[in-house]
């Protein structure tokens, strides 16, 4: 893992004692609400429905045991002992009083974390796939290439008031876990037919209110070539993009109004002048952060009794099926450890269990941890043998929940219950959807799933992307909630269709129970799962089961 060297840390210092003056001059009233939101903005610090929240970034979802502890202690002496881990890598604490964030932010510091642009009109934090360093198909972990975007892109002084913000994210997989087609900038790491390796990259993809699936701009980029390529896109945005009107202002909209071709004309143009001016970082850089990442020293074993242990116990044969993936050692295993318990709130964990996850990495996974952007906890390198024992502890600590990838593997942003800009809940959806489906013993039966939800047209819970989306809006004074079907985020990402009128709150959990009643009716089997039948027999079995009643629909 990165690890700050002394320039990173008097960088997160100097901004800490910065940001401290400017709190007191906040709290003392020589800075007005509005004179103070851009500088708290900088800092990570939003204004939310009942009080401050704090946005910490994890860059590229990657910490060790230290750092979680370090959350644990926040929650606890600063905030309600919970955090809230979010579709972006990050954690949320969503009730931090003014006076004491300075405190927490040198907290932070202590272990080489911190909260800038994390917010803002700026590169956001730098996401990447959740497996990176583990996954037995990855061609190259992508983590090096976050932390040379991440040093490049923090505090550029060209790029910290964007026309709106900006996101990127890498993975080195074929198989897309990273979303690359849903951000501004999505890269993915591949060889060409000369077995080099560079990046394809894709732009102008993005969600909210106008969402659109990224273009390639660039089927094969030189490794060397990656920050001047990246400048040159975002010079042209820069320049380019709208400021006139803040949901204009996102690259996917000036890829649109523009045309991909002659977006792509801008860049190259610009990337020729990039390259020969540009101050490459050193081949010493590149190789000290390279030196961060390599491989843990992976021990030999083997564990003949696994099989036994799955046949002896049906719990532990299930969680091993749902939340264990393959590792690039044979030996090893890549632990999902869910946060969407029966009834709990999305992404959240407790103090108390955020503490167990710290000892469980520092003793069985090599002293890492990942963030996924599934709002779940990564072990990334588990040895097979020690898989009994982490499932007993992570029993212990309520977070042995086997249902990656179903029903109850909820999306969910915060919704009415915290956010500003929400017009409808999201939680209790989300719990509400989990319980039902638990109680009718459904799940596993199901299969295969992807459920998404957002409390606004913003969506922070991806619900373009959910093979089920669920988009809570406020229509006449109460809470309205569309469906859209057939998203998906992989490489084959698309946006779902909206199936037709909204559901009230009332309304909502049986339209999704009539929902799944069709598609086990209708699949040819239980290997046939969710998407699969949509996409053989279409939307129209589906809208029926919605409205039964052959309503008269607009669908989108």
């Amino acid at each position: 893992m990165y690890a700050y060297n002394e320039f990173d840390q008097k960088f997160v210092r100097q901004r800490v004692s910065q940001f401290r003056e400017q709190i007191e001059k906040r709290l003392n009233g020589s800075l007005s609400e509005e004179e103070f939101r851009t500088l708290r903005l900088m800092n990570g610090l939003y204004l939310q429905l009942h009080a401050y929240m704090l946005r910490i970034a994890i860059p590229y979802g990657s910490l060790n045991s230290d750092q979680m502890r370090k959350f644990a202690y926040i929650a606890d002496r600063w905030d309600k002992g919970y955090g809230h881990f979010t579709t972006r890598q990050n954690i949320q604490f969503n009730w931090p009083k003014l006076e004491n964030v300075a405190d927490i932010l040198d907290a932070l510091a202590d272990v080489n974390m911190h909260a800038i642009q994390t917010s803002g009109n700026c590169v956001r934090n730098v996401t990447a796939d959740h497996f990176s360093g583990a996954s037995i198909d990855e061609i190259e972990d992508p983590r090096p290439s976050a932390e040379l975007l991440r040093q490049w892109s923090t505090d550029h002084p060209q790029f910290q008031y964007l026309p709106r913000k900006f996101k990127i994210a890498i993975t080195g997989s074929p198989n897309d876990r990273a979303v690359v087609k849903a951000h501004d900038i999505g890269l993915r790491i591949l060889r060409n037919q000369q077995g080099e390796v560079g990046y394809q990259v894709i732009i102008g993809g993005g969600l909210g209110r106008s969402p659109f699936v990224g273009h390639t701009i660039r089927e094969f980029l030189p490794k060397a070539d990656l920050l001047p390529y990246i400048e040159a896109i975002l010079q042209v945005y820069n320049l380019g993009g709208r400021r006139d009107n803040k949901y204009k202002a996102r690259i996917k909209i000036l890829v649109h109004e523009t045309g991909i071709e002659e977006i792509t004309r801008r860049v190259e143009e610009n990337f020729k002048l990039q390259k020969s001016e540009f101050q490459k970082p050193s081949d010493k850089l590149i190789a000290a952060i390279e030196k961060r990442f390599l491989a843990p020293d992976f021990e030999q074993s083997t564990y003949e009794n696994f099989e036994a242990e799955r046949s002896e116990s049906p719990q532990f044969d299930i969680f091993v099926k749902r939340n264990i993936a393959d590792h690039r050692r044979e030996n090893y295993a890549i632990v999902t450890v869910s946060l969407k318990n029966i009834g709990q709130t999305p992404g959240d964990a407790t103090s108390e269990q955020m503490r167990v996850l710290a000892d469980i990495a520092q003793r069985f996974s090599h002293d890492e941890l990942r963030i996924s952007h599934e709002q779940n906890i990564i072990l990334p390198h588990v040895q097979k043998r020690h898989l009994p024992e982490v499932y007993k502890l992570l029993q212990a600590a309520d977070l042995a929940s086997a249902n990656i990838g179903l029903i109850s593997d909820i999306i969910a942003c915060p919704g009415m219950d915290y956010c500003a800009l929400a017009t409808a809940r999201s939680i209790p959806v989300a719990k509400d959807i989990s319980r039902r489906f638990d109680e009718l013993k459904l799940e596993h039966e199901i299969g295969d799933i992807k459920l998404k939800i957002s409390g606004c047209i913003n969506a922070c819970g991806h619900h373009h992307l959910g093979h089920i989306g669920i988009l809570g809006l406020e229509k006449g004074g109460i809470e309205n909630y569309q469906i859209t079907l057939g998203g998906a985020a992989d490489l084959t990402m698309a946006i779902g269709k909206r199936a037709g009128r909204g559901f009230s709150a009332e309304e909502l959990l049986p339209a999704i129970e009539r929902l799944i009643g069709a598609y086990l009716d209708l699949r040819t089997s239980r290997e046939e799962v969710f998407l699969s039948s949509l996409k053989r027999l279409g939307h129209s079995p589906f809208i029926e089961a919605l409205y039964p009643k052959k309503e008269s629909q607009n669908v989108a």
